[in-house]
């Protein structure tokens, strides 16, 4: 479904990313782990359409992305992509089923339909109740499956997660991947995480670790101890 080949992405001298190549079908989980610094996030920021690599290729279902220009990139990202930040980076002054609706309503659904389509997340993900709520009136976790909520709300066909637990403690992070997984699985869409943390990798499908900008696995995730 989604696939990068000999993805290359250089800022100035610097080599960031060197001829990844990678794909995730759907309803694929992937982390993406390596050091601070290694290409992580490049290689996420260039399957999603944010930056544009200087060789290789990305597709979506065949079709080239990263040639689009930048108007039909931002429409892709809006459409077809989901994205969880580690911080949620919901929008403080709409309450939280306005904030789902968000790329509903970007894409030009009307109102009332974007927010009762929005509602519908609330209770799969424990929410109930808290629609009208702003983001400084819920917990972190709270956040983040509101968060969860807007990158899926649209069935996008790739969510992408860069440090997604980051903010949380254990136990809540460990639930909020459960759900972002778990969630993928059954909507077949396909998830790419960037993650630290073992224990989000070891929930995923499959590991692919970047080591000098270069992928140097890209197998099945261990089994969690």
């Amino acid at each position: 479904m989604l696939a990068a080949s000999g993805v290359t992405k250089r800022f100035g001298a610097v080599t960031v990313l060197a001829s990844a190549t990678v794909t995730v079908h759907r309803g694929e989980t992937v982390a993406v782990t390596g050091p601070s610094g290694s290409g992580k996030s490049t290689l996420l920021h260039c399957l999603a359409g944010i930056l544009v690599p200087d060789e290789g290729r990305v597709l979506l279902d065949g079709e080239r992305i990263d040639d689009l220009s930048d108007e039909r990139r931002t429409a892709l990202r809006r459409n077809r992509f989901g994205f969880v930040f580690q911080f949620g980076q919901l929008l403080p002054e709409l309450p939280a089923v306005e904030n789902v609706a968000l790329p509903l309503l970007l894409a030009g659904m009307a109102r009332r339909e974007a927010v009762a389509s929005a509602a519908q997340w609330f209770g799969p993900l424990g929410l109930a109740g808290l629609e009208q709520r702003r983001p400084g009136q819920l917990s972190g976790g709270q956040e983040q499956r509101v968060a969860i909520a807007r990158a899926l709300v649209a069935r996008p066909a790739v969510v992408f997660a860069d440090e997604p637990t980051g903010a949380l403690d254990s136990v809540t992070g460990g639930q909020t991947v459960a759900l972002l997984t778990g969630l993928a699985r059954r909507t077949g869409t396909g998830l790419v995480v960037v993650t630290h943390d073992a224990e989000v990798a070891a929930a995923c499908d499959r590991t692919v670790v970047i080591r000098d900008g270069r992928i140097a696995t890209a197998g099945l995730a261990e089994a969690a101890p």
